[in-house]
């Protein structure tokens, strides 16, 4: 048992018997629980069925040394973040450099000095103590913002259609107190529901998720988001001129996914395209194997340091959405995440003031 009350089990791999008695003793005697291996594979197979809060490895073993079976215990997601301390009687640079370049994050050289050994173990297991309560309270922190997002998000859905509704009626009576005051209260209430809804989306899109990947309409998901935005492009007088047959090409992709970034691209464009222009969206097959879907604008373009930061997280572009519509600095990275994972790319080609034009490649459904 640890000061502050952690109990800590560590493994302990090495094939000489003689190590293990001198290792596990020294370990016992400070409070530690100790889980024994003489073997690569054994070690592996004690932490599949337990892991473990710290690892001691010796480096040179029959069959499977101790530099391979670091990099498994690295490659496994639920193992990986357990730290590997190697024990080695070789102290060459390259013999501990290879050791950190497999993922140890110590190395201790045999003949070992007791003192130094558990000073070690201690500064690791504290090191490991403390990430695992960041990632908690991490954790309890996005589901807390998560919880109060999707709540205000309920409420927020209904102050917007309220002040639409008084925001038109204050058109019809040609009110202009009113209408600047209605506008006001629309304005704000779209901001804030369109910080909500992409910070779910991005908090979505952070944690692990498993995505449907199978043939779907790429003019369907086209066709929908268009509808979607044809009310906001007419309060701007803008023409979204559509070029693609009704059926269009099959991709492969997640329908939920391909919704989310053709419904930002589209939604992007009707921001920062001035009244009274027009906007196009394509669909084309290109090389082999792959489908594009483009959208290109007359807004005020991009310079090159847009284009470089263009899919950073909460990054603004240079250019205003045209009509004061809200604009968090999410929504292009959270496209750019989803574009990834299914397997596509996304891009943007732009010249400043010559408007944009975003290309999202996705693989054709055979």
């Amino acid at each position: 048992m640890n000061t502050d009350g952690t109990h800590f089990r560590i493994l302990v791999v090495d094939d000489q018997q003689s190590n293990m008695q001198v290792l596990a003793g020294m370990l016992m005697q400070q409070g530690y629980e100790i889980e024994p291996a003489t073997s690569g594979q054994q070690a592996l197979d004690k932490l599949a069925a337990r892991p473990v809060d710290l690892i001691l490895l010796d480096a040179l073993m029959p069959g499977m040394d101790g530099f391979e079976v670091c990099q498994k215990v690295r490659a496994q997601p639920a193992l990986a973040e357990i730290p590997v301390i190697f024990l080695s009687a070789a102290d060459e640079k390259s013999f501990i450099v290879r050791a950190l370049e497999s993922g140890a994050v110590d190395y201790v050289t045999k003949p070992f000095n007791q003192t130094e050994l558990i000073s070690r173990v201690r500064t690791h297991l504290a090191l490991k103590l403390a990430r695992d309560r960041l990632r908690r309270v991490a954790e309890d922190k996005d589901e807390l913002l998560g919880i109060l997002a999707h709540d205000l998000k309920n409420h927020l859905g209904g102050m917007q259609m309220s002040a639409q509704l008084l925001h038109d009626r204050a058109l019809q009576l040609a009110d202009s107190r009113l209408t600047r005051m209605s506008a006001n209260i629309l304005n704000g209430s779209n901001q804030m529901f369109s910080f909500v809804k992409e910070y779910l989306a991005n908090a979505a899109a952070d944690r692990s998720f498993t995505l449907n990947i199978e043939s779907v309409s790429l003019a369907g998901a086209a066709a929908a988001a268009v509808q979607r935005y044809v009310e906001a492009a007419n309060r701007k007088y803008l023409t979204i001129l559509e070029e693609y047959p009704p059926e269009g090409p099959l991709v492969r992709a997640d329908q939920g996914a391909l919704d989310q970034v053709i419904d930002n691209l589209i939604s992007n464009a009707v921001k920062f395209s001035p009244p009274d222009k027009s906007i196009w969206v394509t669909i084309v097959t290109v090389g082999e194997g792959w489908t594009e879907f483009r959208i290109k604008d007359e807004g005020p373009g991009c310079d090159a340091t847009d284009l470089a930061h263009m899919f950073t997280r909460y990054r603004r572009l240079s250019a205003r959405p045209t009509a004061g519509e809200p604009s968090t600095g999410l929504g292009l990275s959270i496209a750019k995440h989803y574009t990834d994972a299914m397997g596509g790319t996304l891009s943007c080609q732009s010249v400043l003031g010559q408007g944009a034009t975003f290309v999202l490649r996705l693989p054709a459904a055979t």
